[in-house]
């Protein structure tokens, strides 16, 4: 993953709006959530959660469908799975895999 989009992200998440919203999606599943319900459950203005969505849409975390008259908006698991990769991919990789002799005792 570039580090340019993860940090992109990142810094998306890194709002408390932001990141409810997010976690609410991501706790929604495949079906997503409608706009108006995101409204409700967050307690938000519609245009302060449309300016987060939108922040969230263009790093590619949250997608948008229309049906109907109603907007849906889902997480992006391939783009949230990615993103996490990118984090724990290379976790202790430089610490080599040596074990100490209280892991080994354990």
């Amino acid at each position: 993953m570039d580090i340019e989009i993860a940090a992109k992200q990142l810094e998306a998440l890194g709002n408390p709006t932001r990141l409810q919203l997010y976690r609410a999606l991501v706790r929604a599943g495949d079906a997503g959530l409608p706009v108006g319900r995101l409204q409700q459950r967050l307690g938000i203005a519609a245009s302060t959660l449309s300016h987060h969505l939108h922040r969230l849409i263009l790093t590619g975390l949250v997608s948008q469908e229309r049906q109907t008259t109603t907007l849906i908006c889902r997480a992006n698991y391939p783009v949230m799975n990615n993103l996490v990769g990118f984090l724990v991919d290379e976790c202790c990789v430089d610490a080599g895999c040596e074990t100490s002799e209280a892991d080994s005792a354990a």
